[in-house]
């Protein structure tokens, strides 16, 4: 996952040129993810670069079949425009030749270090500005509690309703706080957990919370790496800490909800005692790994074809929840989360 701040580059668009430029300034001061990168600009390798990627891609990116890809005639198509480009003109081709994998993981790093994607999902966009959290908080009486270093917010609603909102599962001290969180609310009657707009991280953290839940462990969903099923004796989720909680859960999900936001509401999806709520997730499936180019340049390429239980892909496909419930941004702008509303009145 790249971090908060990435952007859809658009060079067509001169604001976001200069959108860009203060972000790669300002990134030491707003942006604290450990795989912002900045140092001297590359030697001039664009054409190996560009053969560099192209062939990684081939080797190891596991949806070209899926998505209908001719990766070949792409070579064909983009291989003058890498035979002109000069100096850091090839990220400009780098940049289009990865956006034909319309892979919400997939992206480079610019010669300043600045993460960069190349392509939103259509459901991430649909759901921009979908779930407010300021509208959720006319919903409580008082102010949500924090915790994570400011990931989660948690309280408890009327009728003895738990609600918590996991913002990320990016890897952190936060996740040590999950615990003395659902300590707060393991007397409630439900209990809603919240990760619309979930940016996604790491399965090794969402299995912390998952494993509160369970009653026994649980499989990983099927796995393919170059077309084969990935057999892993320890891929499971184990229940996790002093106490289960056993009452109704609701995950609340949308179109937002992002790669290992994904993961989770899939494995959460199977434990008898959850219902799923929302709207489909992003579909973002491939786990993505950082390849070096001859430069140094950086990109940065789904390797894995992570299924759900029943065996579709994630990657476009997301996660449905066992009851839709829409939620625009219009609803969000008349003051009201209907899937908040509809999660409340499940558990009532």
């Amino acid at each position: 996952m790249f971090c908060p701040c990435t952007m859809v580059f658009d060079r067509g668009n001169p604001m976001k040129w200069i959108f860009l430029c203060l972000c790669v300034l300002l990134s030491g001061f707003f942006c604290s993810c450990g795989d912002l990168i900045v140092g001297e600009s590359p030697a001039d390798l664009g054409l190996e670069d560009f053969e560099a990627a192209w062939k990684t891609v081939r080797d190891v990116y596991p949806y070209l079949q899926f998505k209908g890809i001719n990766w070949d005639s792409i070579h064909t198509a983009y291989l003058p425009r890498a035979q002109n480009a000069h100096g850091d003109e090839i990220y400009y081709v780098l940049f289009d030749l990865l956006k034909e994998l319309r892979d919400g993981h997939v992206g480079l790093w610019t010669a300043g270090g600045f993460p960069v994607g190349t392509y939103r999902l259509p459901r991430s966009l649909r759901d921009k500005d979908a779930y407010n959290p300021l509208v959720v908080r006319k919903y409580f009486h008082s102010e949500l509690r924090l915790a994570g270093d400011q990931n989660m917010e948690y309280e408890i609603l009327d009728g003895n309703i738990g609600y918590i909102y996991i913002s990320t599962f990016t890897g952190g001290t936060w996740i040590n706080d999950f615990a003395a969180v659902l300590d707060y609310l393991r007397n409630t009657k439900g209990l809603i957990v919240d990760v619309r707009d979930n940016n996604g991280g790491t399965d090794l953290t969402s299995r912390v919370v998952i494993g509160r839940f369970l009653a026994s462990a649980l499989a990983y969903p099927p796995v393919y790496i170059n077309g084969v099923l990935i057999s892993d004796p320890n891929a499971f989720t184990h229940p996790l800490g002093p106490f289960r909680y056993q009452n109704r859960v609701v995950v609340l999900i949308n179109g937002r909800s992002f790669s290992a936001a994904e993961g989770f509401a899939e494995r959460m999806k199977q434990i008898p005692t959850v219902t799923v709520v929302g709207d489909t997730t992003a579909g973002a499936g491939g786990e993505p790994h950082v390849v070096k180019l001859p430069s140094g340049r950086q990109i940065r390429v789904s390797t894995k074809d992570i299924r759900r239980y029943d065996g579709e892909r994630q990657e476009w496909n997301g996660i449905p929840p066992h009851i839709r419930v829409a939620q625009t941004a219009d609803n969000a702008k008349q003051g009201r989360d209907k899937q908040l509303e509809y999660a409340i009145q499940w558990l009532r």
